[in-house]
C-alpha cells in the first residue's frame, strides 16, 4: 500500500500538498493551475452548504478536487460534478473511494445537458476560458474555440437566470458578464478572484 493510501480524510484536507497526493503524478502537476486550492474550496462550500439536503453542482468539475474538499467541510449536503473528460471522472472516482465520502457524485457529459433546476447551488471555477487561452490547457482531448466559449457561456448565463430567488453561486476566476444581472454580490475574497452570489 502506498503512501496515497494511508493519509486519513483530516490529514488530506489538511494542506494542498497532502490533498494532491490522492493523484497520479501527472495530475498533480495540473493542481496550481486548473484545481480549486483548499481554501477555496472551503469558503465557497461553506457558503454554498448552508440548507442541509441541498444539491451544489461543480460545472467543470476535473478531478473532483472542489466536490471532495467540500463534502468534507459540508458533510450535510450534496456535491455534484459535471465534467466532460471520462479520464479526470475516473480520477475523481478513485479519490472519492480512498476518501470514503457517500454526498459526492459525478457525471460524465457536458454541463449544457443537464437541468440546472435539479441543482439548488452553483460554483463555478471558469472552465471556458481554455476555449480564449491556448496555454496550458488540460490537454487537446476536446474541442476548443471562441465560438464555444461564446455558446457555454450564453447557456450558463441562461441557466443560472432560471433559477429561483435565493439561488447561490460561489465564482472563482470568473467574468462577471457570465452572472446574470439578477444576482447581487454578497462577498468578494482573494483580491476579487472569489465571489459569492444570491439571486434577489
Amino acid at each position: 500500500m502506498n503512501q496515497e493510501r494511508i493519509l486519513s480524510p483530516t490529514e488530506y484536507l489538511s494542506t494542498d500538498l497532502k490533498f494532491n497526493l490522492l493523484y497520479p503524478r501527472p495530475i498533480r502537476s495540473l493542481a496550481q493551475r486548473h484545481w480549486t486550492p483548499l481554501r477555496i474550496a472551503r469558503w465557497a462550500a461553506e457558503f454554498l452548504g448552508t440548507e442541509p439536503g441541498s444539491k451544489i453542482l461543480d460545472i467543470g468539475s476535473g478531478v473532483g478536487k472542489f466536490c471532495l474538499a467540500g463534502s468534507l467541510c459540508a458533510p450535510a449536503v450534496n456535491f455534484y460534478g459535471v465534467e466532460q473528460r471520462e479520464y479526470l471522472i475516473d480520477h475523481a472516482l478513485a479519490a472519492q473511494e480512498t476518501l470514503g465520502v457517500d454526498n459526492v457524485h459525478f457525471i460524465h457529459g457536458n454541463f449544457t445537458q443537464l437541468n440546472f433546476s435539479q441543482y439548488d447551488h452553483f460554483y463555478f471555477f471558469n472552465s471556458f476560458y481554455e476555449n480564449l487561452d491556448d496555454y496550458e490547457r488540460i490537454d487537446e482531448t476536446i474541442s476548443y474555440s471562441e465560438g464555444l466559449y461564446e455558446y457555454y457561456a450564453r447557456h450558463l448565463y441562461n441557466g443560472l437566470r432560471s433559477m429561483p430567488k435565493g439561488t447561490k453561486i460561489a465564482s472563482y476566476h470568473t467574468l462577471w458578464h457570465e452572472i446574470p444581472g439578477e444576482y447581487r454580490m454578497v462577498e468578494s475574497l482573494e483580491n476579487g478572484a472569489l465571489n459569492f452570489w444570491i439571486k434577489k
